[in-house]
């Protein structure tokens, strides 16, 4: 039996960062692959791990433009931030992994939305504090992804009608997939979903053939250098 994994960026991670916390772009990367082995070896019961067909990642590259914070007015260079350094380095090590591959989708550009931290709202809903009192530090830009969800969809497609493979492990929590589950699983496809830990809706998790737990922890960190 043949299987590809499909691993929807954003959502993993989102939720690898809330599972095992701060980490660096080489351990990251590192968990990936080795849990997506683990998928393979221990809970799909493939007699050889190179029964994958490929690990297929759908992520956006970060931007690097510059803006202006909407509250104190200060220019923004996004390609000194954290996170495209840690996005770039992540996507580089991915790139040096056997059997993977990227599939980029874009972010919007050109018309991105500032949002004030959830905390924060909070805080203004209740009144205690006022939209006045707002700091720098409490509005994040927020980007549309563009492709991704496309790109994803196709390739479940694709790869269930040219019978690439026998089975689709799709690493997400989007009831987006559902029509894409639904072909697969008529066409024959065993298809998985692992949702690492985060709750799915009902008519997700109607359309699948299995679900996967527990597999997403700090035991898939690499090993420290002595």
């Amino acid at each position: 039996m043949r299987a590809a994994i499909l691993v929807d960026g954003a959502f993993f991670l989102k939720r690898i960062r809330k599972i095992c916390g701060p980490l660096t772009p080489e351990q990251t990367a590192s968990i990936l692959v080795r849990g997506c082995d683990s998928l393979l070896t221990k809970y799909v019961n493939h007699e050889n791990p190179k029964d994958i067909y490929r690990i297929l990642y759908y992520d956006c590259p970060p931007l690097n433009k510059k803006f202006h914070n909407p509250i104190n007015k200060q220019s923004i260079d996004l390609s000194k931030s954290e996170l495209y350094i840690f996005r770039t380095q992540f996507h580089q090590h991915l790139l040096n992994s056997v059997n993977l591959a990227i599939r980029r989708g874009s972010l919007d550009g050109e018309n991105p939305q500032w949002t004030i931290k959830s905390q924060k709202l909070k805080e203004l809903f209740s009144h205690k504090i006022t939209f006045d009192q707002l700091t720098e530090d409490d509005v994040v830009l927020d980007f549309r992804q563009k492709g991704v969800d496309m790109k994803i969809g196709l390739d479940i497609a694709s790869l269930t009608l040219k019978k690439l493979v026998d089975q689709i492990i799709l690493i997400s929590g989007d009831s987006d997939f559902v029509p894409a589950a639904k072909l697969a699983r008529r066409e024959g496809i065993h298809f998985i979903l692992d949702p690492m830990g985060a709750p799915i809706k009902p008519d997700l998790f109607e359309h699948i053939d299995g679900l996967f737990r527990n597999i997403w922890d700090i035991t898939l960190l690499p090993k420290q250098k002595k």
